[in-house]
């Protein structure tokens, strides 16, 4: 096992933590794992957020197959679709939530539409891909699909998913996609919410790249 998965375990614990705090998932709702190189590290089943601990990670090749003698618990019902986004994607970590006004959008929308610009950074309009059982094969294939360009997905009826190049990164996107799901339900109160073209979008991408939005650029002095 190497120094970088063993070091998964805390961040995977501490970041847990937070979906209770920021009112991600309730209980032991939602899920998070890192990929550290051929090995992921992910939160187990039937574990409250706030009762987890380090030697509960569970560790996993990227076949599925759980390695055995580094933790007694059993890696989260939502195994199969972390792997299949791993295998899809360049995600080095992926989040679960069941944010409750995503949820409630999954239930009633076929997308979160481009109500702020800041949707860019999840690669625009997030859509909710058709319900399927947790844990199923068909949910992992379903989220897969509907990721094509995004880097994060409304599951209906269910929650949410977000990938990013780290953890801070892939959680980050979802608070971000629950606060867009939250200000276009506020929007909604008002009327036909005014939407931003994928003109307007494109602009917006454009300019953040020129920009360098998210890189940190100052050296060490």
């Amino acid at each position: 096992m190497s120094d970088r998965a063993r070091a998964a375990r805390p961040q995977l614990v501490g970041y847990s933590a937070r979906l209770l705090r920021d009112g991600l998932a309730v209980g032991s709702a939602g899920n998070i794992s890192i990929r550290c190189g051929d090995i992921v590290a992910i939160t187990p089943s039937g574990i409250g957020c706030s009762d987890m601990r380090p030697g509960d990670i569970c560790m996993l090749t990227l076949d599925g197959t759980q390695i055995t003698d580094d933790s007694a618990e059993t890696p989260s019902s939502e195994t199969p679709m972390h792997l299949a986004i791993y295998a899809a994607t360049d995600a080095a970590a992926v989040v679960h939530t069941h944010s409750p006004e995503v949820v409630a959008l999954s239930a009633a929308r076929p997308e979160l539409p481009a109500i702020h610009y800041a949707i860019t950074w999840l690669g625009g309009p997030v859509r909710v891909a058709p319900y399927a059982r947790f844990g199923s094969a068909a949910l992992a294939a379903a989220a897969v699909e509907a990721l094509q360009g995004r880097s994060a997905v409304i599951l209906r009826n269910h929650g949410a998913v977000t990938y990013g190049r780290d953890l801070a990164q892939a959680y980050d996107r979802a608070v971000l996609l629950e606060w867009l799901a939250r200000t276009y339900r506020l929007a909604l109160c008002y009327g036909e919410p005014a939407l931003l073209s994928a003109a307007e979008l494109d602009e917006v991408t454009a300019e953040t790249r020129r920009r360098r939005y998210g890189e940190r650029r100052g050296g060490s002095s």
